[in-house]
Formats: structure tokens, sequence, C-alpha cells
């Protein structure tokens, strides 16, 4: 069940209006402290689906909304189930993104 919700929720993380990309981002950081450590069958999904483009987005709001996601599930989950996802993510992101990434990993 949590995978089709995220298989449905995860575009949305990415869309091409950046207004509802936003929106996303912002209710993942609100399910976050819902879900906890339930999210962890499907964290390996949603790291790349936050992380890419949002981190290095232009759009401050968007960042914001990015930044607060992944403080949100550094607060939240269990940090071994960031860990890896993270490690992966960081070695293949450039520029804020790949910096704010390895301070999280940090």
């Amino acid at each position: 069940m949590l995978f089709q919700i995220f298989d449905a929720f995860k575009p949305r993380l990415h869309d091409s209006n950046s207004k509802v990309t936003q929106v996303a981002l912002e209710a993942m950081h609100k399910m976050i402290p819902l879900l906890k450590d339930n999210l962890s069958p499907v964290i390996n999904m949603l790291i790349p689906a936050i992380v890419d483009n949002n981190l290095n987005s232009k759009n401050p709001g968007i960042y914001a909304a990015a930044t607060n996601v992944i403080q949100a599930l550094c607060q939240h989950l269990d940090t071994s189930l960031l860990l890896q996802p993270f490690c992966t993510k960081a070695q293949f992101l450039s520029g804020k993104a790949k910096q704010d990434l390895t301070e999280k990993l940090a």
C-alpha cells in the first residue's frame, strides 16, 4: 500500500510546475513526523525524488522546502536508514546540493 501511494506521489516531487513541486515538498515535510520509520521501505525511492533538482533549485521556495524535508528526515528517521541513500546521492550531485547533503552526512 505504501509503495502505491508513494509511486503516485513521487512524480509531484519533480513536477514541471514549480508550485506543484513546492506543495508536494511541503506535504512531504508534514508527512515525515507522522510516518517516521514506516517510510523505510520507500526511502530509497524518495531520497532521489526529493534531492534531484530540488536541492539545486534556483526557486527559493523549492530549495527551502527541500532542505526542510531533508532536515525532517534526519530528525524523525533512524539515521542508519538515510546513510546509504545520502551517500549515493552525494557522489553524483554538484553545487549547493552536494554541499548540503555532505553536511548532513557529516
